[in-house]
This record gives structure tokens, C-alpha cells and sequence, in this order.
């Protein structure tokens, strides 16, 4: 009968609901400006899902090396936040975001992402990309829209978590700085010691059995891999051409 079915209200009422904080954004009703920020806070989560693709197609342990540098820096901002146990901010007598009262607000998650992600891009572009035979204008045009870019997005997502009220200023920025901090010193790791060591650790049985690969000599891969596959293409048409003569 329907009545085993359903619960009763004072059931509902004993049950603490909690929201799933990844996705779960709010913004002001007939605001197009917090419309479009709520969007764009998004992006760490794009962020996140484009580095798994990454690791599942591409398997470059340089990738691997950036993605577990993300991975640290928001295990450092769990323990700030359940350390520093501020709270986000409130309206009034109420606290913002129901769904997110449980969770502590400095640093800023969003901030110290976009902020660890932009450092050490930029930081990539500019050394780990720099060939000292490229001098192309073009080439130093794209460094620079690639690198002004990922520093406007870093702070339209710090910028919408103030402006939605996720967090204060002061989250914001700390998280923003902590994201700097620690992405400073792992892309001098991984530049000084982790590289030097790949060319070894891909001869490893387990990163040959996943496929693991470094490209770290490689200035291009892109022209690399479709020149490969153009060649390897060419000499499989030939043999087979040969084959049905």
C-alpha cells in the first residue's frame, strides 16, 4: 500500500540532509552578473574532470607530477579550514548557503585552486616551454594570452566567491596566496628533481604495463604525434597496397 511507501514528516524532519558543495551553486535570482559567475565558479571542476581525462588518455607524468600537486594543495587547504574552523559569511541573523553552514570558509577552496593551477602555468609557460631557438612573434604572442588569460579567469572564479558570498575578501585572498605558495615551490620540484628522474621511472615494469610516458624532450608533442601517426599511417597503406597487388 502506498502508505509503507512514505515517510511521515516528523521521519523527513529527522533526517540531516547535506548538500554536495562541488556543484552546488547559488546566485541571486535575475542577476545576469551572479548568473554568469555562479558558471564560472565552476571552472576548478572543469579543471578537475580535464586533468582525469588527462591521466586516462594521456598517462605524461609531467601531468601526473601537476595533478598531484593540485591533489596537495587542497589537502592543505582541508586542514587550514577544519584548523582555522572560520565560518563563511552570514546575512543577518542567518548563515548564507544553508547547505554549505557545515562547512568552514578560510581559505577559500576555489581561490587556492584557481591560484596553485595560474602560478604554475604561467610558471610552465614561460620556463618549462621556453625553447631557445623559438623566437617566433607568434609564439611569444600566444605565451602571453595564454598566460594573462589563465590569470583573468583565476580572478573572475576568486571574484565570484565574494561577490556570491561564499566567502570574504580575506578568504579569498588567503586562499589566493596559499595557492601561490605552494604552487611555487612544487613546480621547482618537480622542474629540479621530479624531471631529471622521469626518462628512469617510465622504464618501470607498472609505468610500462599503464602506459606511462614522458615527453619531456619533446619540444612539440603535438606536431611529434601527428607526424608519427601520419608516418605510421603512410607505411601501413603501403603494405597493404602491397599486399592486394
Amino acid at each position: 500500500m502506498a502508505g509503507h511507501c512514505q515517510a511521515t514528516e516528523d521521519e523527513y524532519d529527522a533526517v540531516k540532509w547535506k548538500a554536495i558543495s562541488l556543484t552546488f551553486v547559488e546566485y541571486p535570482d535575475d542577476d545576469i552578473i551572479g548568473k554568469f559567475l555562479a558558471y564560472v565558479s565552476l571552472v576548478p571542476l572543469v579543471i578537475l574532470v580535464g586533468f582525469v581525462t588527462l591521466l586516462l588518455f594521456r598517462r605524461e607524468l609531467h601531468t601526473i607530477t601537476f595533478f598531484g600537486g593540485i591533489v596537495l594543495s587542497e589537502g592543505v587547504n582541508w586542514i587550514a579550514k577544519n584548523t582555522i574552523q572560520e565560518p563563511r559569511p552570514c546575512r543577518g541573523n542567518d548563515t548564507l548557503h544553508g547547505g554549505l553552514r557545515t562547512e568552514y570558509g578560510m581559505p577559500s577552496s576555489h581561490s587556492q585552486l584557481m591560484w596553485f593551477f595560474a602560478t604554475y602555468t604561467v610558471l610552465f609557460i614561460y620556463i618549462r616551454l621556453h625553447q631557445p631557438n623559438s623566437n617566433l612573434f607568434i609564439e611569444q604572442v600566444w605565451r602571453h594570452l595564454a598566460a594573462i588569460g589563465v590569470i583573468l579567469v583565476a580572478l573572475l572564479v576568486s571574484g565570484s566567491r565574494v561577490y556570491l558570498k561564499y566567502h570574504t575578501v580575506r578568504q579569498v585572498v588567503c586562499g589566493g596566496l596559499l595557492g601561490i605558495l605552494l604552487a611555487v615551490p612544487w613546480f621547482i620540484i618537480t622542474q629540479v628533481v621530479l624531471t631529471p628522474l622521469f626518462p628512469y621511472l617510465v622504464s618501470w615494469p607498472i609505468c610500462e604495463y599503464f602506459l606511462i610516458r614522458d615527453s619531456t624532450l619533446i619540444p612539440n608533442v603535438l606536431w611529434f604525434e601527428y607526424t608519427t601517426a601520419r608516418t605510421e599511417a603512410r607505411t601501413r597503406q603501403r603494405k597493404l597496397g602491397n599486399k592486394m597487388s
